[in-house]
């Protein structure tokens, strides 16, 4: 069964936040949605206010506009305001994203047509090296009105590991065409281009399952396949996994 960290919270909102940085983008998407629905609320009652007052006042005398010193700083003052208001928390999330240094576990991910191979190249783990292949029901749930799985085609053979809160970076890397490693829980979206180095990070806050997919269309008919499946569980957990690996 699919965690609820792979659900949505609602139909309108996004994935529950499994990381800090998930959190904060979630909030600023929330803290500019508000913001514009109340600038939009100010500027059209201004300009009905202003079209009704103006209007009848026109039915007797034309109407004469003054220009006011003050008036003109609100007027530059204000955008400035609103332009800074967004730019500042966007910039902080963005170096945020962007910071993959200090990490716990370094991961690397090549995609290829059609599944993602991961090898474990520093920190806990080291060495281990996998194949994470689609895996669904050889019968449609169609076909079996008792199938009750909601991870039907969801599934992969060998998921990809890590511990909680530790920092994760991924090395992505690709073999044949350009496949995106996107999880929006996590808050990680990276495209896997050949011969071009690119990296990501998250440190997930929550036990649980993570899912994504490609979200790229440029990889083939097969990108359904390429399924991204992020299992976060405890220290101990974690451990009892590296040495299954060393058996």
């Amino acid at each position: 069964m699919i965690s609820d960290t792979a659900r949505a919270t609602n139909a309108l909102l996004a994935q529950t936040q499994g990381t800090r940085i998930t959190a904060d983008v979630y909030g600023l998407h929330i803290f500019m949605l508000v913001s514009v629905l109340g600038i939009f609320c100010v500027v059209f009652a201004v300009m009905i206010s202003s079209i009704y007052i103006h209007r009848r006042a026109g039915r007797h005398q034309a109407v004469q506009f003054h220009p006011k010193f003050w008036v003109e700083i609100i007027w530059a003052l204000v955008p400035l305001a609103i332009v800074l208001g967004a730019v500042w928390p966007a910039a902080t999330n963005l170096v945020g994203i962007g910071n993959t240094s200090n990490a716990d576990i370094t991961i690397k991910a090549t995609g290829m047509q059609w599944k993602w191979g991961y090898s474990y190249l520093s920190g806990e783990g080291k060495g281990i090296a996998f194949f994470s292949n689609l895996v669904a029901p050889p019968s449609l749930p169609l076909l079996r009105t008792s199938f009750k799985s909601d991870a039907y085609a969801l599934d992969v053979d060998n998921p990809l590991v890590v511990p909680v809160n530790k920092k994760i970076r991924i090395d992505f890397s690709a073999t044949d065409a350009i496949h995106s490693w996107h999880i929006p829980a996590l808050g990680v979206k990276q495209d896997a281009i050949p011969g071009l180095a690119r990296d990501s990070w998250f440190k997930a806050q929550r036990i649980g399952t993570y899912r994504g997919v490609c979200s790229l269309e440029s990889c083939g008919p097969g990108r359904a396949c390429l399924l991204i499946v992020v299992k976060v569980v405890s220290d101990d957990e974690y451990k009892s996994w590296i040495d299954g690996w060393k058996l």
